[in-house]
């Protein structure tokens, strides 16, 4: 069972229930329109390919169910990407860890 108040975007702090509302709601039609849900996506970009697979998922069988890392290490494995200049995170965004 998927944790639906899970961050998926750790610079705006937007949960997976956030993100499925959304889609449930405004019914976007491209990935991209997610951005519109408090920001997501827009900040390191780390969560874009969750963000994604959420809506794919979605058009395609109404399933909203993502298997993610532990929050650890997806917290880990976007301090890396920032680390390694994948995106730099907005001010107010979760912390980088420290390795």
């Amino acid at each position: 069972m998927t944790d639906l108040n899970r961050e998926i975007c750790l610079c705006f702090h937007v949960s997976q229930r956030k993100i499925v509302n959304f889609i449930r709601i405004e019914k976007p039609r491209r990935a991209a329109q997610l951005s519109e849900c408090f920001g997501a996506g827009t900040g390191c970009g780390w969560c874009r390919p969750f963000l994604r697979k959420i809506f794919e998922q979605a058009v395609a069988n109404g399933d909203t169910e993502l298997k993610l890392p532990s929050d650890e290490e997806y917290s880990r494995l976007r301090s890396r990407y920032v680390r390694e200049g994948g995106g730099t995170p907005p001010p107010n965004a979760s912390p980088i860890d420290d390795e």
